[in-house]
């Protein structure tokens, strides 16, 4: 496909290290890192505080890129999708309190321990945190749409 649409994702951790995840509300019903669309001449950064504080009311302050990842394919034999080239940063949380604001895009959120990332995921979050664990910056990296956590009964935010 020859489109490509620019996003944001953020790995929001908390003083204990756990990071904030969103369940979609539709489709698979999957489990990301708060993340949005880059309007058009904005910064990424500035895209990744103004999604995340829409979806989940939380402001943050961004303190690292992490890696571009291009995330192609379809997602378990859907029909194409434009991939997607996500500006992944690392943040934290400087106020407010995470809730569902945006209840069209996400339907629950929580903190989870990095290890303990409840299924099923989107492959962007087991990309990233796993490039974050190991301490991996400035990754530019190809992700498949179907690498995603197999459905399974999905754990309950802490």
């Amino acid at each position: 496909m020859d489109s490509l649409t620019y996003a944001v994702a953020a790995v929001v951790t908390d003083p204990n290290g756990r990071v904030l995840l969103c369940q979609q509300s539709q489709g698979h019903r999957l489990w990301s890192l708060p993340n949005g669309r880059i309007d058009h001449c904005e910064h990424p950064a500035h895209a990744a505080v103004r999604d995340i504080r829409t979806q989940t009311g939380l402001e943050i302050s961004v303190d690292e890129l992490i890696g571009l990842y291009r995330l192609t394919g379809p997602a378990d034999g859907a029909e194409p999708l434009p991939d997607l080239l996500v500006h992944a940063f690392r943040a934290h949380a400087v106020g407010g309190e995470p809730c569902v604001n945006a209840p069209a895009m996400i339907s629950r959120i929580g903190w989870y321990a990095p290890d303990e990332v409840p299924t099923p995921h989107t492959a962007t979050v087991t990309a990233v945190l796993a490039d974050l664990a190991t301490g991996r910056r400035g990754v530019v990296a190809d992700v498949h749409r179907s690498a995603a956590a197999a459905e399974t009964p999905v754990a309950q935010p802490a």
